[in-house]
């Protein structure tokens, strides 16, 4: 199983083969748990486990500085940042799992499909932090107790300064498609990144498929990552990005370097990150202490206030003059569509861009 790529096919086939080759209905729950609070028993309980394996597709920046601050804030329990792209880290579970392996603790991604996969499979454990019940939003929250976001952002549109004038710079996606870009953009794989699976998904049902097949003619630089697109903008490697996640671009902005965010006119996809422990995790007292951490108001604002992120915390505040969700033209994703669809989504992308 090492050496396989997993897909979400593969996923749901394999959790229907104790049942000889019939689908399982997901299991029957009872209703989500009641709000759990940091007690000095879970403290003590987390500390005997002494660690904890937390796999996340945000950024490794942003995922040792959560690490390390949960450290400081409780020590003795040591916590192992696995990063990677949300798509990986969905692989590597599934293999895990198949193999009767129990490794993660807790995990986050940026493709919220992948959780109704691992909550069909009853691979998720059922804990809802006092933070979330308190200050969170229903829609925000998993009804059974299973997950809930604990960050988010827009993927958008950005160019460089320095090579781009403001009245020249695209302010939609059809501007992309405008032959003066051709060879100048930058732009991720849905195959590799969760966020950008999410973004493709939304922009082929809104703006239609023949929005990719005319932006594959204008000589593309394909990258991996949600976070490389405004890389290469900055570097000047490529003008403009054709997506990419904005909290990089306004991190940038906010230290005087050469780049603009744009939040297309037709709207703009947002990703949303949920956070979810694993039913027989090896350390379960340490994820539950750090999913009180992760939503916790302090732990949320320093994701807005270091990292640009968005929080839902009802007492988190926006940073500065970064523009709120509630000022935004939202794309929302629906999951079960890009769960039932991404494979076929990665596979025509795949044929359109050549990667």
């Amino acid at each position: 199983m090492r050496g396989r790529n997993w897909t979400r096919r593969d996923v749901l086939r394999a959790s229907a083969a104790p049942a000889s080759g019939l689908l399982l209905a997901e299991p029957l729950r009872a209703a989500a748990p009641p709000p759990a609070a940091v007690t000095p028993a879970l403290i003590e309980a987390a500390r005997k486990e002494g660690k904890l394996a937390f796999y996340s597709a945000l950024e490794l920046n942003v995922g040792e500085r959560l690490a390390r601050t949960f450290e400081a804030k409780y020590p003795g329990i040591a916590v192992r940042v696995e990063r990677s792209g949300a798509e990986r880290i969905f692989q590597r579970i599934a293999q895990e799992q198949g193999s009767g392996i129990k490794a993660v603790d807790i995990a986050n991604s940026t493709d919220p499909a992948h959780y109704l996969d691992w909550k069909k499979n009853d691979w998720l454990e059922a804990y809802v932090p006092e933070d979330v019940a308190k200050h969170f939003p229903a829609d925000q929250v998993d009804p059974d107790g299973m997950h809930a976001t604990a960050c988010a952002w827009i993927e958008a549109i950005g160019y460089n300064t320095d090579l781009v004038k403001r009245e020249d710079a695209p302010k939609s996606y059809a501007d992309l498609l405008d032959p003066k870009w051709q060879g100048k953009i930058v732009k991720a794989h849905p195959g590799y990144s969760g966020a950008i699976m999410t973004a493709t998904f939304v922009l082929s049902r809104e703006l239609g498929w023949s929005y990719f097949e005319k932006l594959a003619r204008q000589k593309v630089m394909q990258v991996q990552s949600a976070a490389d697109p405004p890389k290469k903008i900055l570097l000047g490697e490529r003008a403009v990005m054709a997506d990419g996640n904005d909290y990089n671009l306004v991190l940038l902005k906010d230290q005087g370097k050469p780049v603009e965010v744009v939040y297309a006119s037709e709207g703009s996809p947002l990703i949303i990150v949920p956070s979810g422990i694993f039913r027989g995790a090896p350390n379960p007292n340490a994820a539950k202490l750090f999913q009180n951490f992760f939503f916790s108001a302090e732990t949320q604002q320093m994701l807005v206030d270091t990292y640009a992120h968005r929080s839902f915390h009802a007492q988190v505040k926006e940073k500065g003059a970064h523009v709120p969700l509630s000022e935004l033209k939202l794309l929302k994703s629906d999951p079960a569509a890009v769960q039932e669809h991404g494979e076929a989504i990665k596979a025509r992308y795949t044929k359109l861009f050549g990667v």
